[in-house]
């Protein structure tokens, strides 16, 4: 299935199911978002999230983020994969590196339902830093900066929460600035 027609479809079945709400949930990228929904349903109809969900298409991470979870997802935008370098990226959507591209995604993805207080109040009470291991394998950094959550990877980079707490039926996603990445792998 092309990424067109993957798109198609889910955009297709997102407008089927019209009648939901977006029930108190943040716009991210202007449109709706809408709580009864999963997590690549809502991201599907985002505007700024078409390289990520392109990426998860190609590392084959479609069934696994439309299933139960719960999960949390630190979903970068496509801002935030255009400061990896454009070789880095048309690299990992190689059918070759899936496992690598798999591994990526899966560092910006908790096996719970975490909303940004309860990750303030982990924060908080580890005294201002505190460890996040992901489905992937990575151990992110999550600090407070203001009001505001920032995450760092293995490798030092430091991702911003720009838009915190959508509501997914399988979880939560937070939008983030920036791709972070497993140790030892550079962008």
């Amino acid at each position: 299935m092309t990424t067109k027609t993957f798109l198609a479809a889910l955009t297709g079945a997102a407008f089927i199911a019209g009648a939901a709400t977006a029930q108190d949930n943040p716009q991210v990228g202007g449109a709706d978002m809408f709580a009864d929904r999963t997590i690549v349903e809502n991201a599907v109809n985002s505007p700024i999230h078409t390289t990520l969900v392109a990426a998860v298409q190609q590392a084959g991470l479609v069934d696994t983020l439309n299933g139960e979870g719960p999960f949390t997802v630190f979903a970068p935008t496509d801002e935030a994969f255009g400061m990896l370098s454009e070789d880095s990226l048309n690299a990992l959507m190689m059918d070759e590196n899936q496992e690598q591209l798999a591994q990526i995604l899966t560092c910006h993805v908790v096996a719970t339902n975490a909303m940004s207080d309860a990750i303030a109040g982990m924060i908080a009470d580890d005294g201002g830093m505190h460890p996040v291991p992901t489905v992937g394998g990575c151990t992110l950094q999550a600090e407070m900066s203001g009001d505001t959550i920032t995450l760092t990877d293995e490798n030092g980079r430091s991702a911003t929460v720009t838009i915190a707490d959508v509501q997914q039926s399988n979880g939560v996603i937070h939008v983030i600035d920036r791709v972070l990445l497993p140790a030892g792998q550079a962008g």
